[in-house]
């Protein structure tokens, strides 16, 4: 009964949330069209949420308000605003046809340009209210790179870049933009000691990896990292925690009273327990841990206790034989080359071609540089066993995290390998002017990634896959309307100037296509032909609609994991 209810109860959050969502963005768009109209003199006869059959209605002023059924859209029916339509000439003064062609702009423009206002004015309200935001702190550092032989520590809080306080993650990487090919000095703060760092730290020019950013480079420090591994554990078999029912991918979440959030507390914890001088070294080892955590079905929590651990030499997580998990295999997909070559899961991979491995990027690292030709010698540890296999890799389509499409050779394995969520801070403004400053940033940051998300599209750097439709929307709402109204505004925001944007677009049947019409009128002095403009929005309909029809597509794809 529990999970019936629950069912019903996410179904109805999903379809509530979609509704406000989009009614909330059509009631703004619509609006706009209204007030220009009404203040232009047209007569508005019909302002509908939704299509189809009316469920609610109310007429005022000769305006029919109305709520209609199918809550997918909206319209503002004006008086005269078909073109040709026989007008009487006490009429005309209210008619929409019989405007100027300026007064007919402006009503047209007014609908996206609210959606864009809107979206401002949510942003104002974000900015009051408050947002978690990514703090400055480093997740994982890459062995051997530039950010390691800098100083850098899994964990350092940045507090200053130049002698400018860092407050958040886009402030650190806006330092590092405004430094091109130039070092910088970083203050740090250790995760653990809390001690001070000064670091001199060289920031090289790269070309910005996201396509929609208006910045065509960034500042970069080679082997920093955001994210950092959350504390799911590899254990040998022979390991004590093994005995008392700890495996591998197990999440520990508490050693004995000290919680543990990352891989790397971990260690220090056991350091606080059994190599302290000053506490007392407990009997027993109890460790609460979190199971099969991303098979909601299957997750279960557990507390283990652990004895016999021996303390007559420094406690570490290789005397526990214990060890990250980034290198043990979680997953071997159907028919891989890994596959065939008899990999399992549960096998830690030791080696590619005799080369020594630490992290997982070294896996990809080796497997993306295969060069087509030969095979690629493999030696996993399987309990205690050494195995060595040849595996021929494939050439496979990827979708990056900026949107785009990358071609590499894979082996079709994953590992048993989760970030912990960043560190978040607070960011919130108080005063009106640091509210409106934010504001129009946000707004215009956002429409430029929108506007070069189209154009990008159009030039084939941007996978068409991206594109998504109505259940792509709900999606987004029910996820963010679960976090919380801060979240659920900015989405709201995204979405509205999306809709501005789309708008805009010179295609036909749309405010941009009716805007070139008018441009067209307003130069030669008189409107299109009636034949001219019902080809236009046939042809208008037909892109729409493809469009529309793709977008479904992807959505499909994705609920069914194929994308």
């Amino acid at each position: 009964m529990d999970i019936i209810l629950n069912y019903l109860h996410s179904g109805f959050t999903q379809i509530f949330s979609f509704i406000v969502l989009l009614g909330v963005l059509v009631f703004v768009h619509e609006l706009g069209h209204f007030l220009v109209a009404r203040w232009c003199g047209v007569r508005v006869e019909v302002f509908s949420l939704g299509f189809g059959k009316k469920i609610f209605q109310y007429t005022k002023d000769g305006t029919n308000y109305c709520i209609s059924i199918i809550p997918l859209g909206g319209y503002v029916k004006m008086f005269g605003e078909q073109p040709g339509e026989t007008i009487p000439d006490a009429e005309k003064p209210f008619s929409f046809s019989h405007k100027k062609v300026s007064q007919r702009m402006a009503v047209v423009l007014a609908g996206p340009l609210m959606n864009l206002f809107f979206a401002f004015l949510i942003f104002m309200i974000v900015s009051s209210l408050g947002e978690l935001v990514k703090g400055p702190v480093m997740g994982e550092i890459q062995p051997s790179s530039i950010a390691e032989k800098a100083g850098f520590k899994a964990g350092d809080r940045i507090i200053s870049v130049n002698s400018q306080n860092i407050t958040t993650w886009d402030g650190f990487q806006n330092a590092l933009d405004r430094n091109l090919d130039s070092t910088v000095h970083v203050v740090v703060e250790r995760e653990h000691t809390k001690q001070m760092a000064t670091l001199d730290v060289p920031v090289k020019s790269k070309k910005n990896p996201n396509v929609v950013s208006s910045k065509k480079t960034i500042g970069d420090v080679e082997g920093i990292n955001l994210f950092s591994y959350a504390a799911i554990v590899g254990v040998m078999p022979t390991s004590p925690l093994a005995k008392a029912g700890l495996l591998t991918g197990d999440r520990i979440v508490k050693i004995n009273d000290i919680d543990v959030v990352n891989f790397r507390d971990v260690e220090p914890a056991l350091n606080k327990l059994y190599n302290n001088p000053d506490s007392t070294q407990p009997t027993e080892l109890k460790i609460k841990i979190v199971r099969n955590e991303i098979d909601s079905k299957n997750k279960i929590e557990k507390d283990l206790v652990v004895v016999g651990i021996d303390t007559a030499k420094r406690v570490t997580l290789e005397s526990l034989k214990i060890d990250s998990t980034q290198l043990f295999i979680d997953r071997v997909m159907p028919d891989s080359p890994a596959q065939v070559a008899g990999i399992l899961k549960g096998d830690r991979i030791i080696s590619i071609n005799d080369k020594k491995l630490v992290v997982w990027e070294d896996i990809l690292t080796n497997v993306k540089s295969f060069s087509g030709e030969g095979k690629l010698s493999v030696l996993v540890r399987r309990g205690e066993e050494l195995v060595r296999m040849d595996v021929v890799p494939n050439m496979t389509t990827h979708m990056t995290p900026h949107g785009t499409e990358e071609k590499r050779f894979t082996i079709g394995i994953s590992p048993f390998l989760m970030y912990a969520p960043p560190e978040t801070v607070l960011l919130k403004y108080s005063d009106i002017g640091s509210i409106l400053r934010h504001s129009a940033d946000k707004t215009w940051e956002v429409s430029v990634m929108t506007l070069l998300s189209f154009v990008k599209l159009i030039q084939n750097e941007l996978s068409p896959k991206n594109i998504g439709g109505i259940f792509s929307i709900a999606q987004a709402a029910n996820e963010t309307f679960k976090i919380g109204l801060v979240a659920f505004l900015q989405m709201m925001a995204l979405i509205s100037i999306n809709l501005f944007i789309l708008n805009l677009l010179p295609v036909p049947i749309l405010d941009g296509g009716h805007l070139v019409f008018y441009t067209i009128e307003a130069i030669k002095g008189s409107p299109l032909s009636m034949s001219k403009i019902e080809l236009a929005h046939k042809v208008g309909m037909i892109l729409l609609f493809s469009l529309m029809v793709f977008a479904l597509f992807n959505d499909f794809r994705r609920m069914l994991g194929f994308m």
